[in-house]
């Protein structure tokens, strides 16, 4: 069974930040703390160990984690690299029933419940991936059940995914290191090969990510950002 401590938790802060004029998306202050400090409150908590994926500014981000991750290549390649070595720290770790949990440096609401949640849809359906969905309040009752990933766009039933808040098992690392190198860099398309399942949530503000300045200006707002 996954618990927490065999679950090691990985913060996505690779990327390039382009629609934040370059900046680093997750040292940006919110409430007059970085981003990633927030995401990181709320994740440890849920986990045995901490790892931050980043290609800039690595001494900032090892104060926020036990350890740094850097991708293998310098073109900031997507998410999947991150994720791909931070399956990599946990094969290294040999856990039984381990488990990665990601989530992005830009979302400060993480969920608390989020590694229970998708661990819970894990153990019912087997699969070897589960990532978080907004759905309608019908699809986020209790015992409402995960759905697998179809290749299909999103739709009303199915939710918006959130493919980046997600629960993977271990023995993921040598296939997702064989489509990366083919070229495919899609989360969509490397979870569907994988049959994933997505896990409806109610809260949508729990899954609101920081795409610009003003967004995180907003945010400053006392009766938005608390």
């Amino acid at each position: 069974m996954i618990s927490r401590a065999s679950t090691i938790g990985l913060i996505l802060a690779g990327g390039r930040g382009t629609r934040m004029g370059g900046r680093d998306k997750g040292l940006q202050l919110l409430h007059g703390r970085p981003l990633i400090e927030h995401v990181a409150q709320r994740l440890r908590p849920q986990v045995s160990r901490l790892l931050i994926s980043a290609n800039r500014h690595v001494d900032q981000y090892a104060r926020f984690a036990d350890q740094v991750l850097t991708d293998a290549t310098s073109d900031f390649p997507g998410p999947l690299a991150g994720i791909l070595e931070g399956l990599y720290a946990l094969d290294s770790q040999a856990l039984m029933h381990g488990a990665l949990l990601v989530a992005p440096c830009d979302s400060p609401f993480v969920p608390l419940n989020l590694a229970q949640r998708l661990a819970q849809a894990l153990e019912v359906t087997h699969a070897p991936i589960a990532y978080a969905c907004t759905a309608s309040p019908d699809a986020t009752a209790p015992g409402a059940p995960a759905t697998p990933l179809s290749s299909s766009a999103d739709t009303p039933a199915a939710g918006r995914a959130h493919f980046v808040f997600a629960l993977l098992r271990t023995g993921l690392a040598g296939d997702l290191a064989t489509q990366l190198a083919q070229g495919e860099r899609r989360v969509r398309t490397w979870y569907a090969r994988h049959m994933a399942v997505q896990v409806p949530f109610a809260d949508k503000r729990a899954f609101y990510n920081v795409n610009s300045l003003q967004e995180l200006y907003k945010l400053e707002r006392p009766d938005i950002g608390q």
